[in-house]
């Protein structure tokens, strides 16, 4: 462990939850000067606690010749240089923490399924804050204290299952802890505890639709009213389709394990017009993925954040590759709202030179009556020409000739509203493949 040094500059944060949790926290009441002035007041903070207890940063800085104490305003945070998965993965495992393992409560780490897994920890006043802002997203999209929450995300090294699991029962609710996967399982428990929220993914909540109807029950029929999903982009269309599936009320939650994990930004039952990012403690810019250029409020782009509180991993101008925009607070006027998320810069498809996204392919299906949500994009390069096939399912209450009519349908509406040919197979009801996390929509054979 190298040596660590005390930052020169006090930790601006004390955490002020509200005494009533029904009610909003002070800070999601704050107006976007009151905002600002406080992200001004935590970067400096964040910055030189960085600088002087993570030896990566400080090496990076001194590289790009600027120090911490150049930051005085929120301008000032272009000055510094971003950082992504490989300036953690460089500091595996620990060398990203800027305090020492006594302090580290718990440990996370991504699936590291294309190299080193990024890893994260966290001290107990870290731990604190994230229960308390998945809380507050909860009771944002509606769930109120004494409620029961089924939570379908997966327990483990990923964030998802802790991170809402500590957030429900900060909120004062009943957490009960399921975790992915099991989906008869998942059907008896909703049918014998009678939820009134569920937390998973968007794809396998349509999953446990299944398993209910496999079972002879309606999904409209349980006691749901509330779904709380993440960790994977979908569309307005998939929240359409859900609401109707379950008669409930489907809103996003959104995080990032290198952030802090579910919580940084919650969606509103209100307005339910897109995740409003919680500014007390994150710094969102929006940035040109191809020059690095910071954009304009409303540009689309990839997202970036900074951390303002965390203590354990500090985390200055990091980019995402979720792509998206910033777009003016409505719910909580002072906090940043992002915009749906599009894909991210690095699952980004190019077919003989157009660009798309399997939301883009998503939002078209959903449009037509007889194809389901479920499907999967393969692409290969048979005679060294590039070929996307998309394997779709029907819908159980249509019957293949309409599938196929409509599969049609969709191949021309992708040439005419994205630009690319595509080849169509239709499935059958239940026979692509289910999945209780994060679902894999590209299989890419090109490189093989």
């Amino acid at each position: 462990m190298n040596p660590m040094t005390t930052c020169s500059i006090d930790n601006p944060y004390s955490p002020t939850a509200s005494a009533d949790p029904t009610q909003p926290d002070p800070e999601e009441l704050m107006s976007r000067d009151e905002i600002e002035a406080l992200q001004v007041e935590r970067l400096k903070w964040t910055l030189h606690n960085a600088y002087e207890n993570v030896p990566a940063y400080r090496e990076l800085y001194d590289e790009h010749g600027v120090h911490p104490s150049q930051f005085q305003e929120l301008s000032d945070l272009s000055k510094f240089p971003y950082t992504d998965k490989e300036f953690l993965r460089n500091a595996y495992p620990f060398k990203s923490f800027a305090v020492p393992m006594s302090e580290i409560r718990r440990v996370h780490a991504s699936s590291g399924t294309t190299g080193l897994p990024t890893v994260v920890g966290y001290t107990q006043d870290d731990l604190d804050t994230w229960a308390s802002l998945v809380a507050r997203c909860f009771r944002f999209s509606g769930v109120e204290p004494g409620q029961k929450i089924h939570n379908a995300y997966g327990y483990g090294l990923f964030t998802g299952g802790l991170g809402a699991h500590y957030g429900g029962e900060k909120l004062g609710c009943a957490v009960i802890p399921m975790s992915g996967g099991q989906t008869d399982k998942q059907v008896q428990l909703i049918r014998d505890f009678e939820p009134d929220a569920i937390l998973a993914t968007p794809t396998y909540l349509l999953a446990i639709a299944d398993g209910f109807r496999k079972a002879g029950v309606d999904p409209r029929d349980t006691s749901l009213k509330r779904a709380v999903l993440g960790a994977e982009p979908w569309t307005d269309e998939m929240r359409r389709e859900i609401e109707r599936t379950f008669d409930i009320t489907a809103c996003d939650i959104y995080g990032l394990s290198e952030v802090m994990g579910p919580g940084v930004a919650g969606e509103s039952a209100v307005t339910r017009d897109g995740s409003h990012i919680w500014e007390d403690h994150f710094r969102p810019e929006i940035i040109d993925p191809f020059d690095d250029r910071v954009c304009d409020l409303g540009e689309p782009g990839e997202l970036v954040f900074t951390s303002l509180t965390k203590q354990a991993l500090p985390i200055i101008r990091y980019r995402t590759h979720d792509l998206t925009r910033l777009l003016p607070g409505t719910d909580r006027p002072g906090h940043r709202r992002m915009g749906r998320i599009t894909g991210r810069s690095d699952d980004m498809i190019i077919l003989r030179g157009v660009n798309l996204f399997p939301t883009q392919i998503e939002e078209l299906a959903l449009n037509l009556p007889s194809l389901s949500p479920h499907f999967t994009l393969e692409i290969d390069r048979p005679n060294r020409m590039d070929q996307m096939t998309i394997h779709i399912e029907r819908r159980e209450d249509a019957t293949r000739e309409e599938a196929i009519e409509d599969g049609k349908k969709l191949l021309s509406e992708i040439k005419t509203k994205i630009g690319s040919s595509a080849l169509i197979d239709i499935a059958e009801p239940e026979t692509l493949a289910r999945s209780s996390g994060k679902i894999r929509r590209v299989y890419d054979h090109r490189n093989k």
